[in-house]
């Protein structure tokens, strides 16, 4: 996945620089509500769960106010486009790992892993270009 970020315009909210639209945006954001609710870990049966429930349009993304005019309001997510745009990416990304002898997905510090060495290797790059520039003479 290509992440392409303004620097001068970097949004607060770290969903908002990985996804494209505010749609998987906010799936996102309940993927991984659902699995901190779940301890940062849920099984390959709960995330089939989850995506069914999206693909149904019963994840429900408010809940009912107090006045009856805040009503609960729901999402519906096609159930193959958030295995492919949203759960696919998440886990190239390092943000959510697979454990393929548990059969879990779990929320993953590995994407903050991945970043530190990509700006590592720009950082040889930098030093790279400094040394192999000759000045005239």
């Amino acid at each position: 996945m290509v992440i392409l970020f303004d620097q001068f315009n970097l949004p607060d909210d770290i969903y908002k620089v990985l996804f494209a639209t505010e749609q998987q945006e906010i799936v996102a954001k309940m993927l991984i509500k659902y699995m901190w609710e779940n301890s940062g870990e849920i099984t390959k049966t709960e995330m089939s769960v989850f995506a069914t429930m999206l693909h149904e349009g019963r994840a429900q993304l408010k809940e009912r106010g107090r006045s009856p005019l805040e009503r609960e309001e729901f999402i519906s997510y096609n159930k193959r486009q958030f295995y492919d745009r949203i759960l696919t990416p998440m886990r190239g990304m390092g943000l959510i790992e697979y454990d393929l002898y548990k059969k879990t997905y779990k929320v993953s510090d590995k994407f903050n892993r991945l970043m530190i060495k990509v700006g590592l290797m720009w950082l040889r790059e930098v030093e790279n270009g400094k040394r192999s520039v000759v000045p005239n003479k």
